[in-house]
């Protein structure tokens, strides 16, 4: 089930509380959380370093089989292990509290027998820092505590072995039979003191985060095509959603590899503009208003503090710094370097501004009127674009060669400006300056029309005056820049798949980024294809091409940043966002367009 000590990408799982995320694989193993946030040093890498990382591993002693699904509409993950002596059943949650907000991130491994008699073992080996600080290990009131500087982490136990301590390890075997049922809490402290909870707590908390997401799921429902998908996707993205701040990040972790034993390898746990623009189109579709709300009021906070210019991306806590560095990890499979912060913070993305105000707008058109001061700050923002528009940036892909002028970001200005008229007409920005930004919008689209179309192609092109395609075109259909049955969006759909498309997904291009080494595709941008082809009126064929990607989904219905076209495998960070509001906007867009 694993190769050198590592499993594969797809057999991951993940678990969260709203504050942070854990990754679980099928073997029962805890090989990534983050403490006590989504975006602090790691307790347990052993998914970036499988030697010295550290893991929360949980399974039979013998060999055994594995199957997984997640307990109905919920992050409640459910393993049942198969042996020759039996079956045991593991639920694992990040739990919620009852009514409060406590410190505490609380890790439960409920496990129960179904049938025979099982040997269990579990061991504990957190390694602090992204693996680079071994814990002094300790004894508080008969519980093992892992302990470095002001970090803690303990596991409590019943009915699940003697725990000792071996080589900087807590761990335990014991024996589950048939109406059997053990428990373990991980319980962990970050500066404040340690709390070990007991039994009939930590059982209350976790009948209490199952019933929390299940409501959650019934006030959310979606009765559209691929339903089942669409609120996985939502359940996925509802976890990656920091409850802090409202801030969501692009992927729970870092420099999981777009090709195995090649480099690149980024760290995505921090909040994109164009991410947080999809998530609330997405929210918005379906009902998620409070989560909406949050987003929006986070977003309009953080991208106040640098306007008129907006940065790239943000830190959770609103703030900028994100400097690059590498860590000292073997990488996953061997792939590195393993990156923390992310460099892209330093380039210009001019698509951003687009997705600002794409969200404004659909923000407003959610029945959400901007104030003043918003709408004050915006037209400086719009003024700003008029200056801009013409510069060549790094674009959507966050290319390490460039600059250049990307079709998609001309494209997303002429959106941004756009959408600043629109609100002006209704009141939402000073109407004053709606003259001047309508004149930049037939300037900006007078120069797509004219330098990034290609007769040869019949395609919108990559850059302009180029002869190749980006996937990125795909979505000029969906911020309306042209009618989505057009002659030209037509052709730049078929262009895309007919240069991209690898069966039933797609590369985002095949030009030089300036970074070395090879990709899988990218899963977003198939979604991306199965929108376009539906709200180009082909429903019946992007229909076809969603149940073919459905099939690409893991056994518990995640997707990762990119997969292997030929094997199958999965690449890239996982579970990724983009990927899976992609997914419902394609479930959207097929729904809109008809299909069955």
């Amino acid at each position: 089930m694993r190769t050198d000590g590592y499993a594969a990408i797809e057999d991951y799982a993940v678990i969260g509380d709203g504050r942070t995320m854990a990754l679980v694989a099928r073997d029962g193993a805890i090989d990534w959380l983050c403490l006590p946030n989504l975006d602090s040093p790691s307790a347990f890498a052993a998914v970036l370093d499988a030697d010295r990382g550290g893991s929360f591993t949980l399974q039979p002693a013998i060999p055994f089989q594995a199957t997984r699904r997640y307990l109905p509409r919920t992050n409640v993950l459910e393993t049942t292990f198969t042996t020759n002596q039996g079956a045991v059943r593991v639920v694992d949650a990040l739990t919620l509290p009852n009514d409060r907000l406590d410190p505490m991130r609380e890790l439960v491994r409920s496990v129960e027998g179904l049938s025979g008699a099982v040997p269990m073992r579990w061991r504990c080996a957190p390694r602090f820092n992204y693996g680079r600080e071994v814990p002094r290990c300790e004894w508080r009131h008969g519980v093992p505590v892992a302990v470095w500087g002001g970090e803690a982490v303990a596991v409590v136990s019943w009915d699940a072995g003697t725990a000792a301590w071996r080589d900087s390890g807590a761990e335990a075997t014991f024996e589950i039979a048939a109406g059997g049922r053990a428990l373990l809490a991980l319980a962990s402290a970050y500066g404040e003191p340690l709390f070990l909870p007991g039994r009939g707590a930590v059982l209350t908390r976790l009948a209490h985060t199952i019933d929390f997401w299940q409501s959650w799921s019934r006030a959310h429902d979606y009765d559209g095509p691929w339903a089942d998908l669409v609120l996985r996707s939502a359940l996925a993205l509802k976890l990656m959603i920091f409850a802090s701040s409202g801030a969501s990040v692009a992927a729970p972790t870092t420099s999981l590899p777009e090709e195995i034993g090649g480099e690149r390898n980024w760290d995505y746990r921090f909040c994109w503009i164009r991410d947080s623009n999809f998530l609330i189109d997405a929210l918005l579709q379906l009902g998620c208003h409070e989560e909406a709300r949050s987003l929006f009021w986070w977003f309009m906070q953080a991208t106040a503090l640098t306007a008129p210019k907006l940065h790239v991306l943000y830190r959770l806590d609103g703030a900028t710094g994100t400097a690059e560095r590498e860590i000292d990890l073997s990488g996953y499979r061997r792939s590195t370097p393993v990156r923390v912060g992310n460099g892209a913070v330093d380039q210009i993305q001019l698509d951003i501004y687009g997705a600002l105000f794409e969200t404004a707008w659909l923000y407003s058109e959610g029945h959400h009127a901007l104030d003043g001061d918003t709408g004050a700050l915006l037209a400086r923002i719009a003024d700003h674009v008029c200056t801009i528009w013409r510069e060549p940036d790094s674009g959507i892909w966050e290319v390490r060669n460039g600059p250049f002028h990307f079709t998609h970001s001309k494209v997303m200005c002429w959106v941004a400006l756009d959408r600043a008229v629109r609100l002006a007409a209704r009141g939402e920005l000073p109407r004053h300056r709606a003259d001047a930004w309508r004149r930049e919008v037939d300037a900006i689209r007078a120069f797509v029309e004219d330098r990034c179309w290609s007769d040869a192609l019949h395609s919108y092109t990559r850059t302009a005056g180029s002869a190749d395609v980006d996937a990125s075109l795909l979505m000029l259909s969906l911020v309306e820049y042209a009618d989505p049955r057009s002659d030209r969006i037509r052709g730049t759909i078929d262009a895309v798949a007919r240069l991209l498309r690898h069966d039933d997904v797609v590369y985002r291009y095949h030009a030089d980024d300036g970074v070395p080494g090879g990709e899988g595709c990218f899963l977003n941008c198939s979604f991306w294809l199965v929108s376009a082809l539906a709200r180009c009126g082909r429903v019946e064929e992007a229909d076809a091409l969603m149940a073919r990607l459905a099939a690409r989904a893991n056994d518990v219905g995640l997707y990762s940043e990119e997969i292997d076209p030929a094997s199958g495998a999965f690449l890239g960070n996982f579970p990724q966002a983009l990927v899976h509001l992609a997914l419902i906007d394609a479930a959207m867009a097929i729904q809109a367009g008809g299909a069955p």
